[in-house]
């Protein structure tokens, strides 16, 4: 009785934790999934470590990216990648190509094996869609142009995950990629191509006893569930992916006539595993082994943030887009993904890396995701600067960061003064202050107009030494 009522203290804490941490980044104007994450960061072993068995949390950490795959597949618009198909595969073909690159050319430098080097290339070419859709959201550009070329990218590279995942459970023979995987990934890739091509010819599919069903409240939340474990467990047995089937399921409810009543009720569901998903990745999270390895972590982190969004900006813009377009698409892409936990954890299970580099990976995406309010207020601000019509890349920089600079400046400015004035009062013999400090001090006193109340003053108007 003891044991139970320790483990449900225990979900309960975990549960307001993560809701807490949900809610304050929501006030934030942030996604809840980063909040998701410091909850565990908080909770694990890293933090008051109240949670420190992660296996608890797997399998249904797990079936949150199941879910997670079925609800993009039901959301796909067939009719919106159309549109943008060509910036968008393009894209997202020489994002994995450089970020394959870039990591055989990091793997040189620490002497990675070529399969950690594909791993890597493979999760720093993908981005999150849960907080790019939410940064489109803010800024109110979901619906437009930039809206359609995000979520294409987006999209194409949710469908890469799929053949990606197969590639790395295939690495973990002996003789690395064997032809008959490759054989397999092939065949799933144009199966793909071909159910898509069917399925945009077709509108108002029904589903076997969808009729039977309705929009029952207990009913179809239970068929959505049972399609999609259905469908990852028969792909499983197919020696494909778990989370292929899935999203093939999603593709098909996406295009029939229970679309909707299935997205209302499975959505909930799949919020809840999803919470546990990002939870897991939070325990996860080494401090112990960044503070170790901050050299490398700070490296491939400022490759991600700033070579990655200055490859999305050339590649959108080569493709026919306007400057303005192509930088703030670029910045919105610029994070890593939530797949990229899903690939570093099948890496792990099929021995394909160490789990030194897994908690490399786990380092670099969550300190990706956690700086991406930096970027929003970044996309903020280059939306606004695209609307005024700004083409000079110096006036860009200046706008978009001259604001941090100077209230950088000037509160060390006023920490120094600070320090000056209470020393001074406490009697220590210093120099006097430096002029840039009388300076700034001028300068505010002149922007308010009123009398400076500072002990230094004080001591100045009454003669006092």
């Amino acid at each position: 009785m003891t044991d139970h009522g320790s483990a449900l203290t225990l979900l309960a804490i975990t549960v307001l934790g993560a809701l807490a941490c949900g809610i304050f980044m929501r006030q934030a104007r942030q996604p809840a999934v980063l909040g998701y994450i410091i909850a565990g960061m908080l909770l694990g072993p890293a933090g008051f470590a109240f949670v420190e068995d992660r296996e608890s949390t797997a399998l249904l950490a797990e079936m949150g990216v199941l879910l997670l795959l079925f609800v993009i597949g039901m959301e796909l618009s067939l009719r919106g990648i159309k549109e943008v198909w060509k910036v968008a595969l393009v894209t997202t073909a020489m994002q994995i190509v450089v970020g394959l690159g870039a990591m055989f050319a990091f793997g040189q430098l620490f002497d990675w094996s070529t399969e950690t080097n594909i791993v890597l290339g493979f999760v720093v070419a993908l981005s999150s869609t849960a907080v790019t859709v939410k940064m489109l959201e803010d800024i109110n550009e979901l619906s437009t142009r930039v809206g359609q070329i995000t979520i294409g990218i987006l999209i194409a590279q949710d469908l890469a995950v799929v053949p990606m995942m197969l590639i790395v459970s295939s690495m973990g023979g002996e003789d690395g990629i064997p032809q008959g995987a490759m054989v397999k990934v092939g065949l799933s890739v144009v199966l793909l191509v071909v159910l898509l091509a069917w399925l945009s010819k077709k509108r108002g599919l029904r589903l076997p006893l969808a009729r039977a069903i309705g929009d029952n409240h207990d009913l179809t939340p239970l068929s959505g569930l049972a399609f999609c474990f259905g469908a990852a467990a028969l792909s499983g047995l197919l020696g494909l992916s778990a989370a292929y089937g899935a999203f093939l399921a999603g593709l098909v409810i996406g295009n029939s006539s229970s679309r909707k009543v299935m997205l209302k009720h499975v959505q909930p569901i799949q919020s809840i595993l999803l919470m546990v998903f990002f939870l897991s990745i939070g325990l996860l999270l080494d401090l112990g082994y960044i503070w170790d390895n901050l050299g490398t972590v700070l490296l491939i982190v400022f490759f991600v943030a700033v070579f990655k969004t200055a490859l999305n900006i050339g590649l959108i813009r080569l493709l026919g887009e306007n400057w303005p377009r192509s930088i703030l698409s670029g910045v919105l892409l610029a994070q890593l993904g939530e797949f990229s936990f899903v690939l570093a954890a099948l890496g792990v299970g099929s021995a394909v890396i160490s789990d030194e580099i897994h908690r490399l990976i786990v380092a670099v995406t969550v300190i990706s995701l956690v700086i991406s309010p930096f970027w929003i207020a970044t996309a903020r601000r280059l939306h606004l600067i695209a609307q005024l019509g700004i083409t000079s890349g110096r006036e860009t920089m200046r706008l978009t960061f001259g604001a941090e600079f100077q209230s950088f400046w000037s509160t060390l400015l006023q920490i120094e003064n600070r320090i000056f004035s209470i020393l001074r009062k406490a009697g220590e013999r210093l120099p006097p202050l430096p002029a840039r400090l009388n300076r700034h001090k001028n300068n505010e006193t002149q922007k308010t107009g009123q009398r400076d109340d500072s002990p230094e003053n004080e001591t100045t108007d009454t003669g006092k030494p």
